[in-house]
């Protein structure tokens, strides 16, 4: 659904997951939320810390960059995957929104994400400010994932 478009995540995005999933699997970050979704390569297991925000009851990730190798997993795996919270593994289905039902999803990002993840997708150059408009202005370019239970 969202574009094919590239963005590039910064190169110390990646170490920084790694020592993230590092300290919570010795407990110092366990309320981390991470995604496990099989490798559409591999099929082995990813696992990847994101964002989780809820917005009118619903819980949703953000593809922060376009084309990251997470939402291509998904993707790939038809929704099918796994969320990690507090040691405890559910079974999810990812569904992709289309970009006129994600806006108002994007819209409210900046406010319920915290400060970290839209600032980097500004810096990163996926959006042109960390404003409500700037955000909705990625629909169609980074998939809005609506998490629900399997």
């Amino acid at each position: 659904m969202a574009s094919s478009r590239r963005i590039a995540p910064p190169r110390w995005l990646k170490p920084m997951n790694k020592t993230l999933m590092f300290l919570q699997r010795f407990g110092v970050m366990k309320e981390l939320p991470v995604l496990i979704v099989p490798g559409r390569k591999s099929g082995k297991p990813c696992r990847t810390p994101l964002t989780v925000v809820e917005h009118e009851g619903r819980r949703y990730l953000l593809e922060g960059f376009p084309g990251a190798d997470w939402a291509r997993n998904v993707r790939a795996a038809d929704g099918l995957a796994q969320m990690s919270l507090g040691g405890e593994v559910t079974d999810v289905r990812l569904t992709e929104l289309p970009a006129e039902e994600a806006v108002p999803v994007l819209r409210a990002w900046p406010s319920l994400a915290g400060s970290d993840g839209p600032k980097l997708m500004k810096e990163a150059g996926v959006v042109d400010d960390v404003t409500p408009e700037a955000f909705a202005a990625v629909a169609g370019k980074c998939g809005v994932f609506r998490i629900d239970p399997r």
